[in-house]
């Protein structure tokens, strides 16, 4: 018995012995990973930029994405609108900006977006330079949106600490001279990649492409071609420079529907299905129901559900309206319900961009007219509607006047300034300003319901036509007719850095309001 009493303490003390020696080992999170089994399957420099493309508008927190995009660019650009009375019906749908809606914008793209690149790219400059290339790319993706939100950002000098403990802004003009410069580099990487059958190392972290360097490519052309247009009417020569160089890439743009730049977010539901149908907050804007119904765009049932009163009844509301309650207008029409990916960019965006291409006389630019309608044909495609032709040779139908059941104020009757009357079929020998209204017309369906891009290019070019708001509320700031041109730099940045804030606002066009245009922006 003594014999056995001491081989059994000599066995718990071993295994003592041993647990000890693996005590760190056994009480690690499982998922708390070092740097160097991260680095074994490149999950250190990819799953921070998974996290950059989930939160360009971000995927799981609909609260946040709601006055990230929704609240703001997705109404201002016509798409939608809410028929919540927020703040007593004082808010931003009727330009009285509120500080702290217009800072969700900001923080998101630099806490989980740039902060998540950048982390990538410290990690992979001089050893992977495909995964620096990536992030490049969407760094530019990311922050071209938010400068086309507030004008100057921080973005070369981002990280970059100055003695006062500011972090200095580039002016606009020179965050897109940074965008051309860093898309240039990262299509060079990706292009050398491409041609030498390179590995595919990002596919297990690439919610769009997979991985494909190619594809990385085309949108990264697209993305050049689309700041080169953006910029063509303050700084022609810089915007055909580069505009060309996107158009002469061997590897192209994007073509077809498989090309769309789409952020798969399965298994969560879209953000805005959560705003439509959870809370009621969104409805179809009024531009959206006098130009879709107005063309009898077969589009239309993919993009929203009819209102009560039958099934061809579509009833958008007006922005900036008297709402004395959500259920005024709650029953107006809700958006279709969309699938688990977010959409940022169309391959139809990508002909409508080659059709102004051809406006301007760009090299390899192709015919205006038959880029135009391979935009339109795209678009169908992607919703898998056939019945295209008789749509392009449609050359009566016109956007209908528009028309509130619920108060006639806010009507907008033929022969208002407001209400386009622009066709669909192509006119070779249209005047300049009827080609770009078709062309930019037909890009702002198509782009639904990417609500910043549709912005700037109202901002840009002034289509579509859009209805300005009834109600007023900036004290001045912004004009009824010329519309909301930005959002003012977040409050938080005149709190945290005020001596950079101060010199980022001497590049703006005028006082840091609403009503400033940003730089490219000369309507």
């Amino acid at each position: 018995m003594k014999k056995c009493k001491l081989l059994i303490v000599f066995c718990v003390a071993c295994l003592l012995l041993s647990c000890t020696k693996r005590f760190g080992e056994i009480n690690k999170n499982p998922y708390d990973f070092t740097e160097e089994e991260l680095k074994a399957d490149f999950q250190l420099m990819g799953e921070p930029m998974s996290q950059a493309q989930l939160n360009l508008l971000i995927y799981n927190d609909p609260p946040t994405a709601q006055l990230q995009q929704n609240l703001n660019a997705d109404v201002f650009s016509g798409y939608m609108m809410s028929p919540n009375p927020y703040e007593g019906n004082i808010n931003n749908l009727n330009y009285g900006l509120l500080y702290y809606w217009n800072v969700k914008p900001w923080i998101v793209t630099y806490s989980n977006v740039m902060k998540s690149c950048d982390f990538t790219q410290q990690k992979a400059k001089g050893k992977y330079q495909e995964f620096y290339a990536w992030a490049q790319i969407m760094k530019v993706e990311a922050m071209h949106r938010l400068s086309d939100i507030y004008g100057p950002i921080i973005y070369t000098h981002y990280g970059e600490i100055n003695a006062d403990k500011s972090i200095d802004y580039d002016s606009q003009q020179e965050a897109y001279y940074a965008f051309f410069k860093d898309l240039d580099e990262a299509i060079g990487v990706l292009t050398d990649s491409v041609n030498n059958h390179a590995a595919w190392r990002f596919s297990n972290f690439d919610l769009v492409y997979k991985g494909d360097y190619a594809k990385w490519v085309k949108f990264a052309n697209t993305l050049r071609l689309r700041l080169a247009i953006r910029i063509n009417g303050v700084d022609p020569q810089k915007a055909k420079r580069e505009g060309e160089a996107a158009l002469s890439h061997p590897l192209g743009l994007l073509t077809t529907p498989d090309d769309n730049f789409n952020v798969n977010i399965t298994p969560v539901t879209h953000p805005l299905n959560i705003m439509c149908y959870n809370w009621a907050d969104i409805r179809m804007g009024a531009p959206m129901e006098s130009i879709l119904t107005g063309y009898r765009d077969p589009r239309l049932p993919f993009y929203f559900v009819h209102a009560e009163g039958g099934a061809d009844t579509y009833h958008g509301i007006r922005n900036g309206i008297a709402i004395r309650a959500k259920e005024e207008y709650a029953s107006f029409s809700s958006l279709a319900r969309l699938p688990s990916k977010i959409q940022f960019m169309t391959a139809a965006e990508a002909w409508f961009l080659k059709a102004e291409a051809a406006l301007n006389n760009w090299s390899n630019a192709g015919d205006a007219g038959v880029n135009y309608e391979r935009g339109i044909r795209s678009s169908f495609q992607q919703y898998g509607i056939n019945n295209v032709n008789d749509y392009i040779n449609n050359d009566t139908s016109k956007p209908k006047p528009y028309v509130d059941p619920h108060n006639a104020a806010n009507n907008v009757p033929a022969g208002d300034k407001h209400l386009s009357t622009a066709t669909i079929k192509w006119d070779n020998n249209a005047a300049y300003e009827v080609k770009l209204e078709k062309i930019i017309t037909q890009k702002w369906i198509a782009m639904f319901p990417e609500g910043q891009e549709a912005w700037s290019e109202f901002r840009r070019t002034g289509y579509p036509k859009l209805f300005p708001v009834v109600i007023n509320n900036s004290g001045g700031a912004i004009s009824t007719e010329k519309f909301i041109r930005r959002l003012p730099i977040p409050q938080i940045e005149n709190v945290t850095n005020p001596q950079a804030v101060e010199r980022a606002k001497k590049t703006l066009k005028g006082p840091d309001t609403g009503g400033t245009p940003l730089w490219w922006d000369l309507r």
